[in-house]
């Protein structure tokens, strides 16, 4: 597999008046085209800002990231963020109009893969008329649309209901298979990454360092839902716990 992301020895601190805080330690990790790879550790240990700073939205205080070959990233944040006045279609089409590069042929895409993800007759309907998993699709759409090769996903289901969460995993993992695209997910559900991911990081609590990282090899990788059944998914799941409640 090709790499087309490094991350090497990323730190991040935050200067108050009273004292310096280490958000990130030492983050080192490289991410393989196509690769699915999920990021978990406790609260507050630094997940969501390894992501801005891929993104751009921050800046590393120490340490590089290599992106090879004019790969371009895109973040599906949290909450979906439609925009309420603005039709499925307009929202869809958001990142396009603030890169300049709203043309027909991209209106054209924006249709085709409403079309193919079954929301081509909600197109011209408003976001309170969707649920919220068709609004997760929609954000996910948007996202996509960019034509990105790298997707940054934060909790991308957080606010969903059990079931829905469930549903709509299943959802972005076979659109972004289908679609060729390499994502990186930070979830707090762990049966949740080793069901979509080829890799799980371990990170440390904070000031975050990785502690592990898992290659996910299930008998049969076939689809979150059904990853869940798998005999190995038991073993991943006590071993990852473990990592994170500090046991040997």
């Amino acid at each position: 597999m090709k790499k087309i992301l490094e991350i090497s020895n990323i730190k991040k601190y935050y200067h108050t008046e009273k004292e310096e805080i280490f958000a990130l330690k030492d983050i080192s990790f490289s991410v393989n085209e196509g690769d699915f790879l999920s990021i978990v550790g406790p609260s507050g240990c630094g997940k969501s800002t390894i992501l801005s700073i891929l993104a751009g939205m921050e800046k590393e205080s120490d340490g590089f990231i290599s992106l090879y070959n004019g790969y371009k990233i895109a973040y599906m944040l949290q909450n979906d963020s439609l925009l309420p006045f603005r039709t499925v279609f307009e929202n869809c089409c958001i990142g396009l109009e603030i890169q300049g590069n709203l043309t027909d042929e991209a209106k054209e895409y924006v249709s085709s893969l409403l079309d193919t993800y079954g929301l081509h007759d909600f197109k011209d309907l408003y976001p309170s008329s969707l649920s919220g998993g068709m609004k997760q699709r929609v954000a996910l759409i948007r996202t996509l649309a960019v034509k990105p090769d790298i997707l940054l996903l934060d909790e991308a289901m957080s606010a969903l209901d059990y079931q829905s969460r469930l549903t709509i995993g299943e959802d972005i993992y076979h659109i972004l298979k289908q679609e060729g695209k390499t994502a990186i997910m930070v979830t707090h559900d762990i049966g949740e990454a080793i069901s979509m991911s080829d890799k799980v990081l371990v990170f440390s609590k904070r000031p975050a360092v990785v502690k592990k990282i898992y290659s996910i090899q299930l008998e049969k990788k076939r689809s979150p839902i059904l990853n869940r059944s798998d005999s190995k998914f038991s073993y991943y799941f006590d071993q990852i716990w473990r990592d994170l409640n500090g046991e040997l």
